[in-house]
């Protein structure tokens, strides 16, 4: 405890000081001295002691004086002090003048020993108090500035939710940087789903009309999405264009995509009667691929997207356009990832625009429901 302490001592008589020096030494204070006043004050600032022992009569300033001017210091103004002097009447003034002890001469060595380990561990305490009390305000100064960076932060990722996929959102936030971004290889899940009679409804509505059924379509899309974990690559009128497998990976790519679509065709069960009640006459087609896609920023400066572009991009394509109301439509490919676990029918080889050899496919009837779809649903 004594050796991080460092005790300043006071006194215009020699023999004093060597004698205070060696009382403390041995018991592993740091001693430094002054025989006069302003000697003193100089060392209080730039000693920076634990504790001063102080002669009361030197020349001016005397240890009244000195004791005083330490006071007056904010930061010395805790500063423990002990006025050495010898007469116990001088007590009252030695208070007065801010002293928090005085010891007559000729001083007990066990006494003062213990004066000295009282008032030092004191100032521990007052230390530490002032020391938790910077760093608290520190704290809340940081805090505040935490809060403020993150509020920014918040409001930052609000705005790009708007525009951007959530997945994709949440891959840049987390990552910190816009890496993700960069052109790169993946095997993902890729879903289209479009309205039928889309043309025919276009040409017969008013444009409120138009935008009032986009936003009942767009509604269950987001709540898909979300559920599924799905990434949004293009969100269009009455098309859609969403995959799985980027910018997270996921181990049931396949399965996700085949549940979102038929959950889909499960909401649109219930939106289409009423659609038809108002004269509109809609339903929902959807086609499922399986494949590599390069991913990564499309676009220009000032306006780009995220888009997962390739053979399987085309072929989901051209599998919704082949659906119609009411099926989902996957490829043999896509189906051996998950015969386990849907009921399908085969319609045989399909002709698409852009593919050289005819195409396989299936329609979905069901998903089989395990014990336990939290997982495979999303969170």
């Amino acid at each position: 405890m004594s050796g991080d302490a460092r005790i300043l001592v006071v006194d215009d008589v020699a023999p004093n000081v060597r004698l205070l020096e060696a009382v403390l030494v041995p018991r592993g204070y740091d001693v430094v001295s002054a025989t006069d006043g302003d000697s003193a004050l100089e060392l209080v600032e730039s000693a920076k002691p634990d504790l001063v022992m102080l002669d009361v009569v030197m020349p001016q300033p005397d240890g009244y004086a000195v004791c005083r001017r330490i006071r007056e210091n904010e930061d010395t103004a805790m500063l423990p002090v002990i006025m050495i002097t010898a007469s116990t009447s001088e007590r009252t003034e030695a208070i007065q003048a801010g002293a928090d002890d005085l010891i007559a001469k000729p001083f007990d060595q066990d006494e003062l020993l213990a004066r000295v380990r009282s008032l030092l561990r004191i100032k521990r305490y007052h230390d530490t108090i002032t020391l938790q009390a910077t760093e608290l305000t520190e704290l809340n100064r940081t805090l505040e500035e935490r809060v403020q960076t993150q509020v920014v932060e918040l409001e930052r990722v609000r705005k790009l939710r708007r525009f951007l996929s959530p997945q994709l959102v949440d891959a840049i936030v987390s990552s910190g940087d816009d890496a993700i971004l960069r052109s790169h290889r993946r095997m993902v899940a890729m879903l289209f789903a479009d309205l039928r009679g889309w043309t025919n409804f276009v040409d017969a509505v008013e444009p409120e009309e138009l935008m009032h059924v986009l936003g009942e379509f767009h509604r269950v899309i987001g709540r898909l999405v979300q559920r599924f974990d799905a990434t949004v690559g293009f969100l269009e009128g009455d098309g859609v264009q969403l995959f799985f497998n980027d910018p997270h990976e996921v181990p049931d790519a396949s399965l996700r995509a085949v549940r979102l679509a038929c959950a889909l065709r499960e909401e649109m069960a219930e939106l289409t009667p009423a659609w038809r009640k108002r004269g509109y006459e809609l339903d929902l087609g959807a086609g499922i691929a399986l494949g590599y896609a390069t991913c990564g920023e499309v676009g220009f400066e000032g306006r780009s997207d995220y888009a997962a572009i390739g053979a399987v991009t085309n072929l989901a394509s051209r599998l919704a356009d082949e659906a119609t109301a009411g099926q989902v439509l996957i490829t043999q490919r896509l189906h051996a990832e998950v015969e386990e676990d849907v009921e399908v029918e085969p319609i045989g080889e399909l002709t698409l625009k852009g593919f050289r050899r005819p195409v396989p496919a299936f329609n979905v009837i069901a998903v089989r429901e395990p014990a336990d779809v939290s997982a495979l649903q999303g969170s």
